[in-house]
């Protein structure tokens, strides 16, 4: 890959379609910049309001571009269902699935409307009920690609069959640590199975490194510790989030972005700079466990990739 890579080197998107999870943040540097590349994209988010803001100071950085918002609630599988439904009715193909939204460290455990632990069924199992929807779409795309966001995190990451969604021992690092692993494992084996089965669609897991985001505020709260850190040391540890983008444009757009590779930040411990490969804990290579981790999935989810 291109030493120094960054946002001004993505190739004209035009023709292509993406759907991105998540309308702040990461999410929304993602989404600025593939419009000004040309793309067709779709935001979708749980609010409404946060999601049409997005998208209105989008366009008037880039009045050119194609961008619209979708109700999507990845903490509720017939909100999943019905955004795919909706999706598969008003196009025939995809081309870009960037699997992006998440949320972290709720102080106390919060459950969906599936009744999944709330990290686990936003960050991990909500993208893989979304991913397996609209997957007829990505088939149907040109070269298509699914983009699965993970974290620094995963690398303490444990999958505990025993209690997965946390209902004896909830503790919120732990949590969000195996949700991110279950978001790199899931890439990985999106990979494997879809050289397998002949799905055609490349599956690439990335990290923003540690990010100027709303993520610590948003979960563990404004004055907890990390966002007593967020606040104060913001500007010197968190880079950008137009820079944490880097790896997840890199990933949907770059020529030599590679199936089944991990991509992120490559200075200071992958915490920032341009993207690079990144650093695979040894439990996500755990093909084993990973493929329990699918079947499990399916089971809990009631979507299959067929």
């Amino acid at each position: 890959m291109k030493k120094n890579w960054t946002s001004a080197d993505i190739p004209s998107q035009k023709g292509r379609s993406i759907v991105i999870t998540g309308t702040g943040g990461i999410g929304y540097e993602t989404a600025l910049e593939m419009t000004r590349a040309g793309a067709e994209v779709i935001m979708a988010g749980r609010n409404r309001d946060k999601g049409e803001e997005a998208i209105s100071k989008i366009s008037k950085i880039n009045p050119a571009g194609t961008i619209r918002f979708e109700q999507l609630d990845l903490a509720d599988l017939a909100s999943i269902k019905a955004f795919s439904q909706r999706l598969r009715t008003q196009r025939k193909s995809l081309d870009i699935l960037v699997n992006n939204a998440a949320v972290m460290n709720p102080p106390k455990r919060i459950v969906t409307k599936d009744g999944f632990e709330l990290q686990m069924g936003t960050n991990y199992l909500g993208h893989f009920a979304l991913t397996a929807y609209l997957l007829p779409l990505l088939q149907k795309g040109n070269k298509p690609r699914v983009v699965t966001l993970s974290s620094l995190a995963h690398l303490n990451g444990v999958i505990d069959f025993s209690d997965l969604q946390a209902e004896h021992n909830y503790k919120p690092m732990v949590s969000y640590s195996q949700s991110k692993l279950a978001c790199l494992m899931f890439a990985l084996e999106l990979q494997r199975r879809s050289e397998a089965a002949g799905w055609g669609i490349t599956s690439i897991a990335v990290h923003p490194g540690i990010s100027r985001t709303e993520l610590i505020p948003n979960g563990a709260g404004k004055n907890s510790a990390a966002g007593m850190v967020r606040r104060i040391f913001g500007p010197v540890l968190f880079q950008p989030a137009a820079h944490g983008a880097w790896p997840s444009l890199y990933a949907a757009t770059g020529i030599d972005a590679a199936g089944g590779n991990y991509y992120g930040p490559s200075k200071m411990r992958e915490t920032r700079g341009y993207p690079a490969i990144a650093t695979i804990a040894p439990q996500a290579k755990d093909t084993k466990t990973a493929s329990k981790l699918w079947e499990e999935s399916e089971k809990l989810t009631d979507a299959e990739f067929i």
